[in-house]
């Protein structure tokens, strides 16, 4: 990523890591775009943060989607940098038996269709740009499943294997992909997650994730995230498995 002068859109830009790294971007000389389904929070990102654009698109709708971009394209032809980053977190419980589908189907179109549809609706025009990067934004928990968040889990995973996947296919395009991999970070995404102390600072999260962006990794891992993305490759998967979710 050339930050000074990219033009960047992120989806799910209003909160969270999402607004973090578009006010970092933004602060490099990125033009940045963010989207989510609030307008109301989107113009509160962007007034503070002026020169900054924002576009109103629900990745859960397909339809929204493919109108959300080719407005943000026409708005913005030089957008060159796509950042996938809307996602939601829930926990699950699935002992008794009965499963809310309903959560599952809105978790699964979010985190995980809600990506490939954006790809869809993106990549014709970064195609045709003469450098681009589309980032994806899977989780330390596409490594190892938190067993509270089986579905989130499990889409991460998905985005995870999607992504590699997609690289493959482009490479040779002037495509760019990478996949941005965050640990437990202090936002909002879960009840808790803010205030536990065992969540990685936003702003040292923002500080190394644009450092790693700017250098040029593929795989864009901070520190903290490795415990999880790596214990495959460490030989202690089960272990880590066992200090995540407690032993049974």
């Amino acid at each position: 990523m050339n930050t000074a002068h990219d033009t960047v859109l992120i989806t799910g830009g209003g909160t969270g890591i999402g607004r973090a790294m578009a006010e970092a971007l933004h602060a490099k000389g990125a033009k940045v775009i963010v989207a989510g389904r609030r307008e109301d929070v989107l113009a509160e990102v962007c007034a503070a943060n002026p020169g900054m654009a924002h576009a109103v698109l629900d990745v859960a709708d397909p339809a929204s989607i493919r109108a959300g971009v080719a407005r943000i394209i026409a708005d913005h032809p030089a957008l060159n940098t796509v950042i996938s980053n809307a996602g939601i977190m829930k926990v699950e419980t699935l002992s008794g038996g009965t499963l809310d589908l309903d959560l599952v189907d809105e978790t699964v179109a979010i985190n995980l269709l809600g990506t490939i549809r954006l790809a869809a609706a993106v990549l014709p025009h970064l195609l045709t740009r003469p450098s681009a990067t589309f980032v994806t934004v899977s989780s330390g928990l596409a490594f190892v499943p938190l067993a509270a968040t089986p579905t989130y889990s499990a889409t991460k995973a998905a985005i995870h294997s999607w992504t590699q996947a997609l690289r493959t296919q482009l490479a040779g395009t002037p495509v760019r992909v990478i996949e941005w991999a965050p640990p437990a970070v202090a936002t909002d995404l879960m009840p808790g997650h803010a205030d536990n102390p065992n969540s990685m600072p936003l702003a040292d999260f923002t500080t190394e994730s644009l450092a790693l962006f700017e250098a040029g990794h593929d795989d864009v891992l901070v520190e903290r995230v490795k415990f999880l993305s790596s214990a495959e490759a460490r030989g202690d998967y089960d272990s880590v498995y066992q200090a995540l979710n407690g032993a049974h």
